[in-house]
């Protein structure tokens, strides 16, 4: 376990979304897999669309690179 430490408009935030039997641990899960699930569906709705192209391989390499450093809530 860790502790984080958190503004009071983020923290805020996060206690309306908050499930009654739900920790605050289970929240940002939940908001992660969401956003996780957001992605895919466009990635497989755009599948394809690339193939040929310069932007794939582009993609592809920054995707990589990647790590979630924010959320869109």
């Amino acid at each position: 376990m860790k502790n984080i430490i958190l503004r009071d408009e983020v923290y805020e935030m996060l206690s309306r979304m908050k499930g009654e039997k739900e920790s605050f641990s289970d929240v940002i899960l939940r908001i992660m897999m969401e956003r996780k699930s957001r992605s895919l569906e466009v990635l497989r709705k755009y599948a394809g669309s690339l193939k040929g192209s310069d932007v794939l391989d582009i993609v592809l390499k920054e995707r990589r690179r990647f790590r979630m450093r924010e959320f869109d809530i």
